[in-house]
């Protein structure tokens, strides 16, 4: 579905997303009307789901970040969509995953420090239902964090 073209185009875009069409049609050796025509059509095909701004929570202040992974009690039919309805209401909640697996769900959870990340902890996170395991993850830092991959 994708030709060579529209493959150096995405990897244009996604080296550097804020680039004017402009910039990204010459660096990808097509011209503005070509580009923005392939763009329409990768959006239309489902290639190219949304442009978004990603937010660096550290700059505002959100200095923990953790990764939560559970194991849920699957005695009960609905204790997955139990567990993710009540996880959404969290809002230090930045990301929910479901898994197959030993692992059924992860939460990426953020907080300002060390003493909200605990208030979030036993205010939130323990009283979240269905959970027959848990294990915590903080992150320490990040090496890579791309969505690039060789196109």
């Amino acid at each position: 579905m994708l030709d060579a073209t529209d493959r150096r185009i995405l990897r244009q875009l996604l080296a550097d997303p804020d680039a004017p069409n402009s910039v990204l049609a010459e660096r990808a050796g097509v011209t503005a009307a070509s580009l923005w025509r392939r763009l329409e059509r990768m959006r239309e095909a489902g290639v190219i789901t949304a442009m978004q701004g990603r937010i660096d929570w550290r700059a505002l202040g959100w200095e923990v970040e953790v990764s939560l992974r559970f194991t849920l009690d699957k005695t009960n039919p609905r204790a997955l969509d139990e567990f993710i309805a009540a996880a959404r209401d969290v809002p230090e909640v930045t990301e929910i995953q479901t898994f197959l697996g030993s692992v059924d769900l992860r939460l990426s959870v953020i907080a300002r420090d060390m003493t909200h990340w605990q208030q979030i902890y036993r205010d939130r996170i323990l009283t979240l239902p269905h959970v027959s395991d848990s294990d915590a993850l903080m992150l320490v830092s990040t090496i890579k964090d791309s969505a690039e991959l060789a196109l």
